[in-house]
């Protein structure tokens, strides 16, 4: 069996894209690599350094700074550039700072190592986004966007799986280990990549408009990044789904970082229930994906607004549980966690997939990751003082209350946020048949 699609009288599968399916095993190898890292480090900071709430809130800052200073700019160089060049030196660059990684001594010289591993990331994620945009038939973006999904959630199940089980025989350092080879390998695979004609497609798209819409290929650098601005202000489906998603990214963040020190609280002698229910989240999420991707077709505002309140359900609820509280009310919440996280990813980036021009996706996905790195600045360090003065389990409470008030106000307003009636793949366009 294998999923086709009908497109100008032909019957075309995602899967026969080469260039997809070699960007699609380069994500999935170096997604699981990714999160067998972050949890390696959450445990190795929260239960062998017994590092400070407020030091533990320090790492996603460190993480968040490079998308700052320079997010925006990425967008721009990767709507500019070879994309398949900058995912290749990225990868090479993470794949060299994971090694150091692993010889570190404690948090101070761990967090300069992670900001600047977080730099390269910076610059591969517009130039996915925008490759994928571009290689990518209109009428599969869903899919692919879903598929991408797909790998990232079980890349999150088994990647703190199997670190909960290797922890148990090896060391933290052998974990963050997995992650450089998976860097490694997914360099090879881009590396394979490297001929592919992108810029000359680019070229030719972009001399097409300018017949129609001006030289944009002699526009400054500067010019470029207003442009992507003045796109995502204008567009009311894209202004409203970014200003959702980063109101809940804001509280989220607060607390998002601080599992680890939830965890020390109700599990203290149980370092593996947090890998337990990181999993399942992983296993809602992908669940949720695989659905959305059979159906084909999204709801902006159940989509982003649904998942929101799930995701502030489940948040509210673990504020509530105590060192008494049975393992398995971890894992049917993460299961929840899964579930919200499913429904909002896939709908924000299909959003900014849909609603973008071709290209201007790296920018716009510049502009996300810029403005997303900038919650992550402040937020943690505001969590820690909150988890500082009020106490873990009541933050989460009273912020995932907020989270789950603010999904309701999405799901009672969608049609004023999201004007169009109904978003989604054209049933005709996506038309599934067996082979």
């Amino acid at each position: 069996m294998s999923t086709t699609f009908v497109s100008n009288g032909r019957q075309v599968s995602i899967w026969k894209n080469r260039i997809f399916t070699k960007m699609y095993s380069a994500y999935a190898v170096s997604s699981f690599g990714e999160w067998f890292d972050v949890f390696a480090i959450e445990i190795l900071v929260a239960y062998r350094w017994h590092a400070d709430p407020f030091m533990i809130a320090l790492i996603p800052v460190m993480i968040a700074l490079p998308g700052i200073l320079f997010g925006s700019f990425a967008g721009v160089i990767a709507d500019r550039w070879k994309k398949v060049n900058l995912m290749l030196l990225a990868d090479a660059a993470e794949t060299l700072l994971t090694i150091l990684l692993l010889f570190v001594p404690g948090m101070y010289w761990m967090l300069p190592l992670l900001a600047f591993r977080a730099t390269m990331g910076v610059f591969r994620v517009p130039a996915h986004q925008a490759l994928t945009r571009q290689v990518v038939q209109e009428n599969q973006l869903l899919k692919a966007t879903s598929y991408n999904g797909l790998v990232n959630q079980f890349s999150k199940i088994a990647g703190p799986l199997l670190g909960a089980v290797a922890l148990t025989v090896i060391s933290p350092q052998l974990c963050i280990l997995v992650n450089a080879i998976t860097r490694f390998s997914s360099c090879i695979l881009l590396y394979t990549m490297r001929h592919i004609d992108e810029n000359a497609k680019a070229e030719n798209r972009e001399n097409s408009d300018d017949s129609e819409n001006g030289a944009e290929t002699k526009m400054s650098f500067a010019q470029l990044w207003k442009q992507g601005w003045a796109l995502l202000l204008q567009r009311r489906i894209l202004f409203s789904s970014f200003i959702v998603n980063m109101i809940i990214m804001l509280i989220i963040l607060m607390i998002d970082f601080q599992f680890p020190t939830l965890y020390r609280e109700i599990a203290p002698h149980n370092e593996s229930l947090l890998g337990w229910m990181v999993a399942a989240t992983g296993v809602g999420a992908f669940i949720t994906i695989l659905l959305l991707n059979r159906l084909g077709k999204v709801r902006y505002g159940p989509g982003i607004g649904g998942g929101a309140a799930l995701i502030g359900a489940a948040f509210g609820s673990m504020g509530l549980l105590r060192a008494d509280s049975h393992g398995i009310w971890s894992i049917v919440l993460g299961l929840v966690i899964g579930i919200g996280n499913g429904l909002s990813i896939v709908t924000y980036n299909y959003v900014l997939q849909k609603e973008t021009p071709e290209g201007m996706t790296g920018r716009i996905f510049g502009i996300q990751n810029m403005s997303a790195s900038t919650m992550m600045v402040g937020a943690p360090l505001i969590g820690g003082l909150l988890i500082r003065g009020m106490g873990v389990s009541k933050v989460f409470f009273l912020l995932g209350t907020v989270v789950f008030i603010i999904g309701v106000i999405c799901l009672s307003f969608q049609h004023v946020l999201w004007p169009t009636r109904f978003q989604s793949t054209q049933p005709q366009e996506m038309q599934e048949v067996s082979g």
